[in-house]
């Protein structure tokens, strides 16, 4: 994959571009600040982006402000999103475009080098790879406005594993269940949220998009 990454910490950084280049991806560009960020990511076109939310020079919303509008122009650009702690503002304003093709990590998990390049490959297909501590601190509902209050508790489990990009068959390991059971879970999740027809992966993003908004 041609990958490029913006953070700001030049450990980190290169960090990132050893592990990766270990791996045989090319990490096609590096930047370091908001300001540099999008025309970066409008001149490479890379195959996925690795970006810091937070970025010089003010250390705010650079990087996903760059991200946000990159993927306006670019709509089918994957990126992986990685924080220092849960921005919730941030973290529901890049997925209220389109969750495919997104992740957000806390950067904790970067140093977990195998959860860390899978959640990057998940996002680089087109998945999505939310960070359980991302997806708790969002899942805040206002009573009344849920729509996902049809969902059982299991259902809701079930639905959470996906949103962290998780297969049928992890999920059954997970929550103790026979992948047929986790098959019908979601069939059930399909139904509720009212999901179209077409290819099951798209419903699936489609579902987590819904989960991950409301």
């Amino acid at each position: 994959m041609r990958i490029l990454i913006a953070e700001d910490n030049a450990l980190l950084r290169e960090g990132l571009v050893l592990l990766l280049g270990s791996e045989g991806h090319e990490v096609c560009a590096t930047v370091e600040n908001g300001d540099d960020l999008l025309p970066a990511l409008l001149e490479h076109r890379p195959d996925v982006a690795v970006v810091d939310v937070r970025l010089p020079p003010t250390f705010r919303d650079e990087g996903l402000r760059a991200v946000v509008e990159a993927r306006r122009q670019l709509p089918t650009l994957p990126v992986l999103v990685l924080s220092q702690y849960v921005e919730r503002a941030y973290a529901t304003e890049l997925l209220a475009q389109n969750a495919a093709g997104v992740g957000y990590l806390l950067k904790d998990r970067v140093g977990r080098a195998e959860e860390f390049l899978q959640a990057l490959q998940r996002v680089a297909d087109g998945g999505t790879a939310m960070d359980p501590e991302v997806i708790s601190q969002l899942m805040v509902r206002r009573v009344g406005a849920d729509p996902l209050s049809t969902l059982t508790q299991r259902e809701r489990e079930v639905l959470a594993l996906m949103a962290e990009g998780r297969n049928n068959g992890t999920i059954a390991e997970l929550l103790f269940i026979t992948e047929s059971s986790v098959n019908k879970h979601i069939g059930n999740i399909f139904a509720k949220l009212n999901m179209p027809t077409p290819e099951s992966g798209h419903r699936r993003v489609l579902a987590v998009l819904t989960y991950l908004r409301a």
